[in-house]
């Protein structure tokens, strides 16, 4: 229901003859759907970087002067979600350093390692996050004279978590992915230059051709010399099974599945396993479009897009007051009661993180004159937290964390209620079991948490 937000969308871009700013800025234009909050570009011309951040989204953070301003022949570009608290602009990427730049997608639960080393070197700063902390890492050892390759092969092994990395120096761009893959990075070819990116979809828009993924624990290093691959640590591939149900894009390509595809199967499956008699298949837009396709396709159930998204409600800095926010559901998507009246509907969605929102959406619906509303969701229960990259809330505050299915559809108000199955999904993805990281449903997490292991719940309700 749109609660749980991916953190970051990254993108780097070299060529001697490319606007880089530019395409940085549509690059990152591409990517909005991962950071809404802040967006920041940094590029060098070879002699000195230039950095531009602005808060919102990315038509907001750039005006036509600072990408005029952002010289050179290559660069780096981040959007933002911010987590918690703080303002738009604190700790906004890239981080950037007198000769470096670096922007971070994915999370480390620990960093302890860095710290140690940070202090173990007399380099540590006060209230450093992550990315800020492999940054100072990484630049520790290009101060020492390392080129910018060695320092990512010294500070690689401090990195335990999650991170698909673009990074710079003056005159060389370097893009490193951990050794699970949790959090996607794509290759492609622009002119006589190359870009890395978040998602595919970001490079159809700014007209490259996608070469690859980056490999898992695969670093790629690009300059005057060429395009230079080294293999810093074994695949061990774990990719998250939220970039399928929900943060990817539907036109991205993601380990050669195409997101729209898998999400259509997502809704095959569901109709396989939950037989319903309904007038219409009612999708929430926009993620659950592609299920709804799906569904039908397979139950012969028409769909009726009888939910109306208002695609200008964006994060505002107008922050509204409880009433206001009560009533967010009704800014974004609007029900038709001509179309629903009388009906028996299945309403489709992507997941439920703390169930209010769609508590508000089936009251709206019932509001609008729906006899029936059977609520389908195309992932399992989410009951664990995630700490690789994405923000959910705390586990307390997951609904399924502490609920049954039946106690949920009580709360929500439904007909009824189902869930996708675990192998359901896996199936409609399309890759191994082993392949994929379910935490946020199984609560097995791939990458040791460290000390924050004991901030989990294993006391979660079986069905």
């Amino acid at each position: 229901m749109n609660e749980l937000k991916e953190k970051c969308g990254i993108v780097g871009i070299y060529g001697k003859d490319l606007p880089i700013s530019r395409l940085a800025f549509f690059g990152l234009f591409a990517l909005q759907h991962r950071g809404q909050e802040a967006s920041g570009i940094t590029t060098s011309d070879g002699k000195k970087l230039y950095t531009h951040k602005g808060a919102g989204l990315v038509p907001q953070a750039y005006t036509e002067k600072s990408i005029q301003n952002l010289k050179g022949y290559l660069g780096i570009g981040h959007n933002r979600y911010s987590t918690s608290g703080g303002k738009a602009l604190d700790h906004a990427q890239p981080v950037v350093k007198k000769d470096f730049a670096l922007a971070h997608n994915g999370n480390l639960p620990s960093v302890k390692a860095l710290k140690e080393f940070l202090l173990s070197k007399k380099a540590l700063q006060k209230n450093r996050m992550d990315s800020e902390l492999i940054t100072d890492a990484i630049d520790f050892y290009i101060k020492k004279g390392e080129t910018i390759e060695q320092a990512v092969k010294n500070v690689f092994p401090l990195l335990t978590g999650s991170f698909s990395l673009v990074m710079m120096d003056k005159d060389t761009l370097v893009a490193v992915r951990d050794s699970y893959g949790m959090r996607p990075l794509a290759l492609g070819k622009i002119g006589k230059g190359y870009v890395v990116a978040s998602e595919t979809c970001a490079l159809q828009t700014i007209g490259a051709t996608f070469l690859r993924e980056v490999k898992e624990g695969e670093m790629i290093v690009i300059n005057s010399k060429g395009i230079k691959s080294t293999q810093l640590a074994k695949p061990t591939p774990k990719h998250d099974i939220f970039e399928y149900v929900y943060f990817a894009r539907p036109d991205s390509v993601l380990n050669g599945k195409l997101i729209y595809e898998v999400r259509k199967n997502f809704g095959k499956e569901l109709a396989r396993e939950f037989k319903l008699k309904v007038d219409a298949v009612v999708p929430v837009p926009d993620t659950a479009t592609s299920v709804a396709l799906g569904y039908s396709e397979i139950s012969g159930i028409p769909i009726e897009m009888a939910l109306i998204k208002n695609r200008y409600v964006h994060r505002t800095f107008i922050e509204p007051d409880q009433k206001s926010r009560r009533n967010s559901v009704a800014l974004k998507l609007i029900p038709l009661p001509q179309v629903l009246k009388g009906k028996k509907i299945v309403l489709i969605d992507d997941s439920i993180v703390r169930g209010n929102t769609c508590r508000k959406l089936v009251k709206r619906l019932f509001d609008a004159g729906t006899k029936e509303v059977h609520l389908l969701i195309s992932s399992p229960p989410v009951r664990f937290p995630d700490f690789y990259g994405i923000d959910t809330p705390d586990q307390k505050e997951l609904i399924a964390s502490h609920k049954t299915v039946e106690e949920i559809r009580k709360f929500i108000g439904a007909t009824s209620l189902h869930f996708l199955s675990l192998g359901g999904l896996i199936k409609s993805i399309g890759l191994p079991r082993n392949q994929l990281s379910l935490s946020l449903f199984n609560g097995v997490y791939p990458i040791d948490l460290k000390e924050r292991k004991k901030e989990i719940n294993y006391d979660v309700p079986k069905n």
